[in-house]
């Protein structure tokens, strides 16, 4: 990749997508064209100081990817619905399967690298491990529409050939600044930010599984958005440019949600208070209590892999952005 290219950012406007656009300026690239669609929210300030050539909507994405073919040089595709939680399953199939599919069609028709989000959500409640091997995705059992969606495309993709081609990255656990538009999927830390400043406690939620977890000890692979984005854009650098396949992007150890609390009273400056509340029914139903990110495939490709650790993550999350209402 040259300082050149022209680089497609689906998605570009979310915590991730911005995080992506953030770390491509940082090296050097600002020849970006932006896609994404703002409706009501405010995420369009994630972009703000940020260099790039044009945005545009999903929706004529496809219009303007006519005759382009020789001016664009990858694809990386972070668009997605990716509330949990979302009910309507035909929403879910158009925009982050088809969509998907349709997308990846161009890219890798015209060779063009095509990176894009997977998710940690294909792995169900975690029975099958965590590994990013491709030869045994079909065995996975996601627990939600969401996750179903991730993985149809993970599949569609094996199945025509193309994950020796692309690259699909299974986000963890994500966390850290430019997700203030998110609302009930932003982060523990950035809902309860305000709980600890205005009423000095943090409510977690009480384990589903108290034989296996304590309150509280529910194990989750948080990583920060600043360590997720580098990893993602390591796959455009020279030397990688062959490395095709999925790979998880995570932390590849746990931490619990009172360590995410405690991380963040510290960083606060406050006195350690949490309480612990019942789960509601509909998300214990599809709740993971434990997630951790097998890394032994991404650490082979990329040996100098260091991820943030959570309490210095946190800080710099609270204290850096949170506290001064800024974005990365």
């Amino acid at each position: 990749m040259k300082d050149k290219s022209l680089i497609v950012v689906t998605g570009a406007a979310g915590m991730i997508g911005s995080g992506i656009v953030r770390c491509l300026n940082d090296r050097g690239f600002s020849n970006l064209l932006l896609v994404d669609d703002f409706k009501q929210s405010d995420k369009w300030k994630n972009l703000l100081g940020k260099r790039f050539y044009d945005i545009i909507s999903r929706h004529v994405i496809f219009d303007y990817l006519l005759g382009k073919e020789n001016i664009i040089d990858a694809v990386i595709h972070m668009g997605a619905c990716s509330d949990t939680e979302e009910k309507n399953g035909d929403y879910l199939m158009e925009n982050n399967y088809r969509f998907s599919v349709r997308l990846a069609e161009w890219a890798l028709s015209y060779n063009k690298r095509f990176i894009y989000a997977s998710s940690a959500a294909t792995y169900g409640d975690g029975s099958m491990g965590f590994s990013d091997n491709e030869d045994a995705i079909e065995q996975l059992r996601p627990l939600n529409m969401y996750g179903f969606s991730k993985h149809l495309f993970d599949l569609w993709l094996k199945r025509e050939g193309g994950l020796k081609k692309a690259v699909g990255l299974k986000f963890f656990n994500v966390f850290g600044p430019n997700e203030y538009h998110k609302g009930r999927m932003a982060s523990m830390v950035l809902k309860m930010k305000d709980k600890v400043l205005t009423d000095g406690v943090i409510r977690l939620y009480k384990s589903t599984e108290p034989e296996r977890f304590k309150d509280g000890e529910q194990c989750r692979d948080f990583i920060y958005i600043k360590d997720a984005v580098r990893m993602a854009c390591d796959f455009l650098l020279p030397q990688n440019i062959s490395i095709a396949g999925l790979f998880n992007i995570g932390r590849g150890e746990t931490s619990t949600w009172n360590q995410l609390a405690r991380s963040l009273f510290t960083a606060l400056g406050k006195k350690e208070q949490i309480e612990y509340i019942d789960m509601p029914l509909d998300l214990a139903k599809q709740y993971q209590n434990y997630t951790c990110a097998d890394m032994n495939k991404f650490q082979k490709k990329f040996p100098g892999y260091r991820p943030t650790a959570i309490a210095d993550a946190v800080c710099d999350y609270a204290q850096e952005y949170l506290l001064r209402n800024a974005r990365w």
